[in-house]
């Protein structure tokens, strides 16, 4: 494998940053900011990444939650992953593990490209909002006035409502092609997008079909994306393939990445090959797709970051390489029907808002999901028919881990304003009953210690706050609404201590 980066820290390390981040966001919506999260403590890029590569603790649940990356690959049978993680409106790290290729032994590296498969679409759409900013056509338009070689026949169900690049790009234009791409084998002869649209005997799916009225449901419409290619291409009067090239790939410096189909000897150097669901050869390297905006791209996590990253700010005012700022809010707003925007799925998770696509094709799967406004993402590439899989689990961890609001829980809901509090005295004696370590969970421990005649809390992986005396047995936080009471047994020693905030209570028993 190849990385970014400087070697991983010990795995014990590791368990430690992995356990602070499951644990995190409960003991902060306990003890709001006294407790910080990963993200503020001093950890190294190598801290997060041994968090995510390693195992976690053992889980009935989920016993790949137990494995290591390396060993998640062999249980799939998913030869190669490419891995990117956006931080702060940044490319965190990127990372290659496992082989590109089983018939060479080429290792995946950080520039190894692989099959986008429908990630291509919302690349695709930026440029048609491109063409849209250019004044070339309206989201609105009919898809009739801007195609020059092709025409849509929508009978009965246009007499209203037009087939659009909005709907195109949303999957809301009433079509019910319904299919995927499988593609071709690069010995096989390739149809034009004429004729993948007509159903002509040379394409492998068959004729775009329009079954309702436009913007009545979403249906996932492969063939509409295909129909506006044609439509953009129409448009410029230009290859599609160029198109992208100078005016979404070369702006954001998607430098590994091309719309070239079949993939030509330059970037086939580079380019991992498709495995079934046992982690072996297909065959051919790869299939072709001369559908390039539903699945012709090919890239890296790294590029498609910075695609994110670009979507990100451009949508803040603060990025705009190639759309303008209201436009690029056509690739963040559903259109109404469904789950779609302009290109991207729109949906909350947790506490935020995430745009996202997934991809599927011939021996590759790959996903790609960044926050509408929070500045992180991520972005996975395998090279096998199983790598869904892996998919969701290094997603899932690589959420948890960074502590994203995907996996917050709600805010208790309460009237709980900060009550001005006054500390008193408390003799060293009875502080001194306090100290020891109370366990809120197997892996939460909270240490309290008497210093210097104060008395001071510190949870596992956390910064210590030092605690104010209310009465005997009540403490609270100068840095946060919370209350600590120390609560006794039937012999009146110190059993546990009982964390308070938001109308809602925690208990850490004593253990030493």
């Amino acid at each position: 494998m190849t990385s970014l980066l400087s070697p991983q820290p010990p795995i014990s390390k590791t368990k430690t940053a992995i356990r602070k981040a499951q644990r995190a966001f409960s003991l902060y919506l306990l003890l709001g900011s006294a407790f910080v999260p990963l993200a503020a403590q001093n950890l190294t890029v190598a801290d997060y990444i041994a968090a995510i590569e390693n195992p976690e603790s053992p889980s009935e649940e989920n016993k790949r939650r137990e494995m290591t990356i390396e060993e998640l690959m062999k249980d799939l049978g998913v030869p190669g992953v490419s891995v990117a993680v956006i931080r702060d409106f940044k490319i965190h790290w990127a990372k290659g593990y496992g082989i590109a290729d089983v018939e060479t032994g080429a290792p995946v590296d950080t520039e190894t490209l692989f099959q986008a498969a429908s990630i291509s679409k919302p690349v695709a759409a930026m440029a048609v909002l491109r063409a849209v900013d250019d004044g070339l056509f309206t989201l609105d338009d009919d898809i009739n006035d801007i195609l020059k070689s092709w025409t849509l026949d929508g009978g009965e169900f246009t007499q209203n409502q037009p087939v659009t690049p909005r709907s195109l790009t949303s999957h809301t234009s009433g079509l019910g092609d319904g299919f995927g791409f499988p593609g071709y084998d690069p010995s096989d002869p390739l149809p034009t997008v004429a004729q993948i649209l007509d159903g002509h005997e040379l394409s492998n799916v068959g004729p775009i079909f329009i079954e309702r009225q436009p913007l009545t449901f979403e249906e996932y419409s492969g063939g509409g994306v295909t129909l506006m290619q044609l439509a953009l291409s129409d448009a410029r009067g230009r290859p599609f393939a160029e198109i992208l090239q100078d005016h979404v790939l070369g702006p954001i410096g998607m430098s590994s990445s091309t719309f070239e189909q079949p993939l030509g000897a330059e970037w086939d150097r580079n380019a991992a090959r498709a495995h079934n669901n046992k982690g072996q050869s297909k065959g051919a390297k790869w299939h072709v797709y001369p559908e390039l905006a539903a699945a012709g791209l090919w890239t890296t996590p790294t590029d498609l970051a910075k695609f994110a990253i670009e979507v990100q700010k451009s949508a803040l005012g603060k990025s705009n390489r190639v759309l303008s700022r209201a436009t690029t809010q056509e690739m963040l707003s559903p259109v109404g029907v469904g789950g779609f925007a302009v290109g991207f799925t729109i949906s909350k998770q947790g506490q935020g808002w995430y745009f996202s696509h997934g991809g599927g094709n011939w021996g590759f799967r790959c996903t790609l999901l960044a926050h509408k406004l929070k500045g992180y993402g991520l972005a996975i590439m395998t090279n096998s028919d199983r790598g869904g899989n892996i998919l969701g689990e290094l997603s899932r961890r690589i959420q948890t881990v960074y502590e994203w609001d995907s996996k917050a829980p709600p805010v208790p809901r309460g009237y709980d304003p900060q009550v001005k509090r006054t500390a008193i005295d408390v003799s060293v004696e009875i502080l001194r009953k306090y100290v020891g370590e109370y366990e809120a969970s197997p892996e939460m421990k909270i240490a309290v210690t008497l210093e210097n005649g104060s008395l001071f809390a510190q949870a596992t992986g956390q910064q210590k706050v030092q605690l104010f005396a209310e009465s005997e047995t009540k403490f609270f936080l100068e840095v946060a609404n919370v209350l600590i009471s120390f609560s006794k047994d039937e012999s009146d020693a110190v059993s546990a201590i009982i964390l308070h905030q938001g109308g809602r209570d925690q208990t850490a028993r004593k253990v030493e």
